[in-house]
């Protein structure tokens, strides 16, 4: 049998001061409860009521209650142990949406080891870093999924590792050493003792940044600071053990996730349904069929449900809430969601480094379509400030800076990072540029840095940059975003070229074959023979962006 190497240890997160610390305390933010207990506690509250549901492996729709999802989560922990993973080591966890998805990442947290959340959509150049720079023990896949082969992909992962982490595969695993399908697993027999004891101030978990630089930062979270978040998150959204909820979104995002997502209907005592896409005619489906009273979406996929013509064949009566968030809905079609699909909206803006706001149910219908809502915490530290770190007038636009209870103080092993991102008094920068309204309301009127928010999706101009530049016939290159009314943002490279220009189907092959997400590669290309520059020598990015708002974009992408 595979088992897992001994891994190097766990990077200590920047903490929370003491002062902090105790002040959340204090106000009851922060408990004792772990993610290790989280599982089994709602087992004991709510036995046979039905957690989650949901097509698995091989496509059959799986019903767990709680009780079955605690204890199958008990057993999966037992074959990790089995398998040599153990407390404190990494597993990356790149599931699509699926039972299985919640079993696994219980399972983790059981034996005290930290999931590391990737997306569906990742490939080689996101998930070979996440296992290498966080010397993962084990990496977590479904054997196929949208027609990908995620076995491929694992393959060319461990190939290219000096210290390959075991793969564990939902569905068939093959005869590649060091894989081994969940169902192997699924034989251990588990051991009261083999469940974790970490401190509520422990890494949980770590999330994934989207970030300006060339890779993704890694956000620590701890068990108090998230648990709070989730618990406060289900109270400000009026769960209880009749909702359900739709989980369309890919889960490791920290949206479906916790705002409030799937821990906030577990938390609550509900049912969570998960959808393999969030296809109108899927969701749609599922929404008659499972009595769905939530869903959350990004502004692209409320267009296009609100939009589907499949609207009128399905019975959507039951449908109470849709949260839109991951980037700013627009106002207009705010509007148009209670009539359409005839539920009350709710705004959610957030982010995996802490800060959580939401709209709420009391508040009048404009301030509900024109906002972003306001924080979850009364101890959310909101400042808006100029490019000075001076504070502006409510109703000014600027940077949004944050400190709180559930805010980290430090990205993962990221010094360098951390003192750019975050003041020496702790406020994380988030890069956003907002305004207050009187009643502490927040606006969102774009970002301050280098980062394109395509459809909910972030993009790191300078990691697409950096890919770009490897190609022979590029000299130089700058990426940039164009509002686009449906994704909210598309992706542009602005390239010079070095000798013969290439053309963009070639640079968009060659960002496929070094393994970029489909989302990351840019949706058209400018070919120039030089950049705009600023007062000091800087790529002007803005006269960029002017230029495409004046000018034909050439050879624009039209594949994924």
């Amino acid at each position: 049998m595979s088992t897992a190497l001994r891994r190097s240890p766990l990077v200590p997160a920047t903490p929370y001061p003491a002062e902090f610390a105790q002040r959340y305390r204090d106000a009851g933010y922060w408990t004792d409860e772990t993610f290790a207990r989280f599982l089994p506690a709602r087992a004991e509250q709510f036995g046979d009521r039905v957690a989650v549901t949901g097509a698995g492996e091989g496509d059959a729709v799986r019903t767990l209650t709680y009780r079955q999802l605690s204890d199958n989560s008990d057993v999966l922990a037992a074959g990790l142990l089995r398998l040599g993973v153990r407390a404190g080591d990494r597993v990356v966890l790149q599931l699509p949406n699926m039972p299985e998805y919640v079993e696994m990442l219980f399972a983790v947290f059981t034996i005290g080891a930290l999931p590391v959340f990737a997306l569906p959509a990742h490939r080689r150049a996101e998930v070979g870093y996440f296992c290498e720079f966080t010397d993962a023990a084990a990496y977590v896949i479904a054997d196929r999924h949208a027609g990908f082969d995620y076995r491929t992909l694992a393959r060319e992962i461990v190939a290219g590792s000096e210290r390959p982490p075991l793969v564990i595969v939902v569905g068939e695993a093959g005869d590649d050493p060091g894989f081994v399908p969940l169902s192997e697993l699924r034989t251990a027999t588990p051991d009261p003792g083999d469940r974790a004891e970490p401190a509520p101030d422990d890494v949980a978990f770590l999330q994934l940044s989207g970030g300006t630089t060339g890779r993704s930062k890694l956000i620590p979270r701890t068990h108090t600071d998230y648990l709070y978040s989730v618990r406060a998150s289900a109270e400000i959204c009026g769960l209880d053990p009749d909702t359900r909820m739709l989980v369309s979104l890919p889960a490791a995002h920290n949206f479906p996730m916790s705002s409030p997502g799937i821990l906030g209907v577990l938390h609550a005592g509900g049912r969570v349904v998960m959808a393999p896409d969030p296809t109108p005619s899927t969701s749609f489906e599922l929404i008659e069929r499972e009595r769905i009273t939530i869903a959350s979406l990004v502004p692209p996929l409320a267009l296009t449900w609100m939009s589907s013509p499949t609207r009128a064949k399905h019975d959507l009566s039951s449908l109470e809430l849709l949260q839109v968030g991951g980037a700013k809905f627009g106002a207009e079609a705010a509007r148009r969601v209670r009539d359409e699909l005839g539920c009350r909206l709710q705004q959610v803006f957030g982010m995996a480094e802490g800060l959580v706001n939401y709209t709420r149910h009391d508040d009048p219908d404009d301030v509900v379509v024109t906002t972003q809502g306001r924080p979850i915490s009364p101890d959310d530290e909101v400042l808006v400030v100029d490019d000075h770190d001076r504070p502006v007038a409510v109703g000014v636009v600027g940077n949004l800076l944050t400190r709180g209870p559930y805010t980290i103080r430090g990205y993962y092993a990221a010094a360098e990072h951390n003192r750019a991102s975050f003041t020496e008094d702790g406020f994380y920068r988030t890069g956003d540029r907002v305004r207050l309204t009187e009643t502490g309301h927040i606006v969102v009127e774009g970002r301050a840095k280098d980062q394109i928010n395509r459809g909910g999706e972030k993009v790191a101009a300078e990691e697409v940059e950096n890919h770009l530049l490897a190609h022979p016939a590029v000299r130089d290159v700058a990426v940039v975003s164009k509002p686009d009314a449906y994704l909210g943002e598309r992706t542009f490279a602005f390239v010079v070229g070095e000798g013969t220009t290439p053309r963009a189907v070639e640079l968009r092959v060659f960002l496929r074959e070094r393994g970029l997400a489909a989302y990351k590669i840019p949706d058209g290309f400018r070919f120039v023979d030089e950049f705009p520059v600023t007062g000091v020598g800087k790529v002007s990015r803005t006269e960029l962006r002017r230029a495409l708002e004046s000018t034909f974009v050439t050879e624009t992408a039209t594949d994924s």
